[in-house]
């Protein structure tokens, strides 16, 4: 594994102590060994926490909403995702030879779900400094290339219909593909003869968000 080790060093800025907790972070459950979920669950929090301490000190004038609003944009798995697809974690997955057949390495889910991973085994192996540096690292262009806080893409088009007398948006799951590790779900959202779009995301409330910004991208 000095691959991996390699991979580590640079990406983290220091070698691993535990070479097994990071090995542990890149399984996927198909692969047969104990997978990534309960070192995903710790990163999920110390994800969030170090966000959310983030932009209290950035954010300093801002209400809860707006910071939110901030929050809620920066931790998806989607982010998480995009940071995994930057620091090159693919390579070094852990899949099932049918859950890489299916495309696992570039799921998102999976991805994002990895990424968090890694931030728990970071913690446990450098502690919350260490984590907190390479958060900072990775999610800075996330946290300060936003002038002002995002609104939520379901909000807005609701404040739209509200704006505008229509109806409130309406949203219909119309399909549900791909394999277990990696679906694919796509919706629809209408506001009467006002429009109508459709997304697709790798869960419901991805598809939804993508559609409700597909549709306000057409009523622009």
């Amino acid at each position: 594994m000095s691959g991996l080790a390699d991979w580590l060093t640079q990406m983290l800025g220091q070698a691993p102590r535990d070479l097994s907790l990071y090995e542990r972070a890149l399984t996927h459950g198909s692969h047969g060994a104990p997978s990534y979920q309960r070192l995903e669950f710790l990163g999920d929090r110390v994800l969030g926490l170090t966000v959310a301490h983030w932009l209290y000190t950035a954010f300093p004038d801002e209400p809860e909403g707006k910071m939110s609003a901030r929050f809620n944009s920066i931790v998806t798995g989607l982010a998480c995702a995009g940071v995994a697809r930057a620091i090159g974690v693919a390579p070094h997955l852990r899949l099932g030879k049918q859950a890489r057949d299916d495309g696992g390495a570039e799921s998102d889910n999976i991805l994002g779900d990895v990424t968090e991973a890694l931030i728990g085994a970071l913690y446990l192996d450098h502690g919350m400094s260490a984590a907190e540096a390479f958060i900072r690292k990775h999610w800075q262009p996330l946290v300060e290339g936003q002038a002002k806080a995002p609104r939520h893409p379901k909000s807005a088009l609701q404040e739209w219909a509200a704006a505008h007398n229509r109806r409130a948006p309406v949203y219909t799951l119309t399909d549900r593909s791909g394999p277990h590790h990696a679906p694919q779900f796509t919706v629809s959202v209408s506001i009467g003869p006002a429009g109508e779009a459709t997304a697709t995301g790798t869960s419901k409330q991805e598809a939804e968000t993508a559609a409700a910004a597909a549709l306000l991208e057409k009523l622009a």
